[in-house]
């Protein structure tokens, strides 16, 4: 519980600022068509945390590591809750991105104290934590911001961020693994070298950069409709929605367990056609909160469910290796988060939502067509 409570806290950083779009854009002038680029150099600075920061946990003590990165990131979400320019702002994001990753050392140092029998299980579990920050990151920056401002998002994150540093250090265990017999250089290399030969780690990377460029499609773009009219909504309003798609959390500890099952394949499979079918309500999102409501449910679950299966996956197939694998894995979920928000923002400024839910459908029709043209190489 104390892995997922952190991974969730750490994580929810990275996407406080999505129902917060507009205001951002008004406080600090930035147009309409270029406010994705908020979220943009937060996942920016995320994946090259995933490569520069989580292989370290495979070379040093994983509760210094995690302890270092969460007082780090308590000062870069001050920096943000203080920035008085857009400059200011945008390098106070990138550094919190940066930072964030203590996430996914988390959840590889979970990993890392399961059994076989039972990883796909517990990553799932704390996978969960992580989902519910993600999702739940909107409904209480949208509260705060209605409540106070949006500055005290992030310094009341700052302080909470904190608090949690003190519970890990009391908490975490030390390092239980061998260290291995490489320097820092090496160790990024062999990431590199570690994505050439495993097939399944390049398919499931390339899956989770299609994945989550469809998620980021929808979460990074959807407040800006949904503040305009006819709903002309709150930030808390438009942030409730994170509640809806909390349903999220559902699917990943089930998702583990069919890991577990030998089931990859098809859960995979199934959660991949959701994806493309969440789409057509969503599409209605103007006209209806609730088609957004069941549209954004689906999605979700979709997503989530693949990103358990494929970290559980890849996990397996070097667990000592795993910073390495699940860091460079999450490199590609960064890219295709980054990716989605400024390709959202962009084409809902240039052509409006009807056209923003045509290129999360497409994007999803991709990932499935990915999965049918290389599922055979699966171990599971």
């Amino acid at each position: 519980m104390l892995f997922a409570l952190a991974g969730a806290v750490a994580v929810a950083n990275v996407y406080f600022a999505q129902p917060l779009l507009a205001t951002l854009s008004a406080d600090f002038g930035i147009s309409e068509g270029a406010v994705g680029a908020i979220v943009t150099l937060t996942q920016i600075g995320y994946g090259l945390g995933l490569f520069f920061i989580v292989p370290l946990g495979d070379l040093l003590d994983r509760k210094r590591l995690i302890l270092v990165q969460l007082v780090l990131l308590a000062l870069a979400l001050t920096v943000v809750g203080v920035s008085g320019t857009a400059s200011v702002l945008l390098i106070g994001m990138s550094l919190m991105g940066f930072l964030a990753v203590v996430t996914q050392s988390l959840v590889v140092f979970a990993a890392s104290l399961a059994g076989p029998a039972q990883r796909g299980r517990v990553v799932g579990l704390v996978t969960s934590g992580v989902v519910i920050g993600i999702l739940l990151a909107r409904t209480a920056s949208g509260l705060l911001a209605d409540l106070a401002s949006w500055r005290a998002v992030y310094l009341a994150s700052a302080a909470l961020t904190l608090v949690l540093t003190l519970a890990l250090h009391h908490e975490l265990p030390h390092r239980t693994t061998p260290r291995p017999d490489l320097d820092y250089g090496r160790l990024l290399a062999s990431t590199v070298s570690l994505f050439t030969r495993e097939r399944v780690f390049r398919d499931r990377a390339l899956l989770a950069l299609l994945v989550f460029a469809a998620f980021s499609t929808l979460w990074s773009c959807v407040a800006l409709p949904l503040s305009e009219p006819p709903q002309s909504l709150t930030h808390t309003a438009i942030g409730a929605f994170g509640l809806v798609g909390a349903a999220g959390a559902l699917a990943a500890a089930p998702a583990g367990r069919l890991h577990d099952r030998g089931f990859a394949q098809r859960t995979t499979g199934t959660a991949l056609a959701l994806l493309v079918a969440s789409w057509l309500p969503l599409a209605f999102t103007r006209e209806s909160l609730w088609a957004l409501a069941v549209g954004a449910i689906v999605l979700d679950l979709a997503v989530q469910a693949v990103h358990v299966t494929n970290q559980s996956l890849i996990y397996g197939l070097r667990p000592d290796a795993g910073g390495r694998l699940i860091g460079g894995y999450m490199v590609f979920y960064s890219i295709g988060s980054a990716t989605g928000a400024l390709a959202s923002t962009t084409v809902y400024a240039a052509a409006g939502w009807g056209a923003v839910c045509v290129l999360g459908a497409a994007i999803s029709a991709a990932a499935l067509v990915l999965w049918a043209a290389t599922r055979h190489r699966a171990r599971a």
